[in-house]
């Protein structure tokens, strides 16, 4: 445990650099690798898994908002970065600390060419996104012939990658749905490069995508969950390594007599003497309420402890009735795939909620 640390997330990097070969060893060698590191890495700590991956090569990085786009270039970050959602008012950071805006409607195509213009900049990098199906950002197909005559007219631009983004890459139920998904995109890329005379790179799949249509890799793949040792499917998870791993410790421990609650609203009442042990964790670290009452637990000594009462913003209680403890004994909240996966199902959640909620006032510690 690192000193003066009750509460910590240990990020793995050699699971990391694990995740990311195994990955690779599914793509074709010319096949481009771009590391999404959105949110914080997915929870993790993104400069330090960025200057990692920056060591392996990674073609490209990718996060969601402009400000993550500029804490990496502050911190060193010299590979290239998309910024996969920006906003009218981000267009001038882009030119600033040269990142690569994904361009989805033609209102943000205007705003950069405006800037662009003004600032006096040729062929900047752009990326556009096409909604296959998704229905959350991007062109249609059918703006295909406006945005070619658009781009042919500006010089301020120039066309770095075309992509779109899969619904269901990991359900086998809707397998159809994504072979359609592949076409059209397929169809997108047809039109633009009739129009286009120089090479552009084409990404569709996420990590789900990535393993399981090999067919759908094309210049590059996109993986954000896979890297951090989640795969949406057992086969494939089961192959990767857990690279956050969330600790506590015992603070107090109590023993609670029949008919004694725990906790606000006294969410508990004992119907037997119970031993609690209270632990410096709560929903401002990332634990959600839906785990208390025994929907969530924690290990201690490789023993399930259920969390009993609500949730506290600082706090959780947990039944240590059955396991021999003391206070300060390290407990993990999680440190498996296959506990998170638990926990996410028991409170019906998914895997990349719980990862992205650990806030920042739990300290992060590298091991490498």
């Amino acid at each position: 445990m690192p000193q003066n640390a009750s509460t910590f997330l240990s990020v793995d990097l050699n699971a990391l650099v694990h995740n990311y070969h195994f990955i690779k060893s599914h793509l074709k060698p010319h096949t481009k690798f771009l590391a999404v590191i959105k949110a914080f890495a997915y929870g993790h700590e993104a400069v330090t898994i960025a200057k990692r991956l920056e060591k392996e090569n990674v073609a490209y990085f990718a996060v969601a908002y402009i400000q993550e786009g500029i804490h990496l270039r502050k911190a060193g970050i010299k590979t290239p970065i998309i910024v996969l959602h920006p906003q009218q008012s981000d267009v001038q950071d882009c030119v600033t600390y040269n990142l690569e805006p994904n361009i989805y409607s033609f209102k943000i195509l205007e705003a950069f060419q405006e800037c662009l213009i003004k600032a006096g900049v040729q062929q900047f990098p752009i990326h556009l996104k096409f909604n296959t199906g998704l229905n959350r950002l991007g062109f249609s197909s059918e703006d295909v012939p406006t945005i070619l005559i658009n781009l042919k007219s500006n010089s301020t631009c120039k066309i770095t990658s075309v992509f779109s983004h899969l619904v269901a890459s990991e359900d086998v139920e809707e397998k159809s749905f994504t072979l359609k998904q592949i076409q059209t995109y397929k169809n997108i890329l047809d039109e633009i490069q009739k129009e286009i005379d120089y090479p552009f790179i084409k990404h569709l799949t996420n990590t789900s995508g990535t393993l399981n249509y090999p067919e759908a890799h094309f210049d590059m793949v996109r993986v954000g969950i896979g890297l951090y040792g989640y795969a949406n499917d057992i086969k494939w998870t089961s192959q990767l390594q857990n690279v956050g791993k969330l600790y506590s410790v015992i603070s107090q421990i109590h023993s609670i007599q029949k008919g004694e609650s725990v906790g606000y609203n006294r969410a508990f009442i004992a119907e037997k003497e119970t031993i609690s042990a209270t632990i410096p964790i709560g929903h401002a670290d990332g634990i959600p309420r839906t785990w208390g009452k025994g929907k969530g637990y924690i290990t201690i000594h490789g023993e399930k402890a259920p969390i009993i009462g609500n949730v506290c913003m600082d706090m959780i209680m947990v039944d240590v009735s059955n396991i021999a403890s003391k206070e300060g004994d390290q407990v993990s909240i999680y440190d498996t795939q296959q506990t998170l996966e638990d926990l996410a199902t028991n409170t019906g959640t998914i895997s990349y909620e719980l990862l992205t909620a650990i806030s920042q006032r739990v300290l992060r510690v590298i091991v490498d």
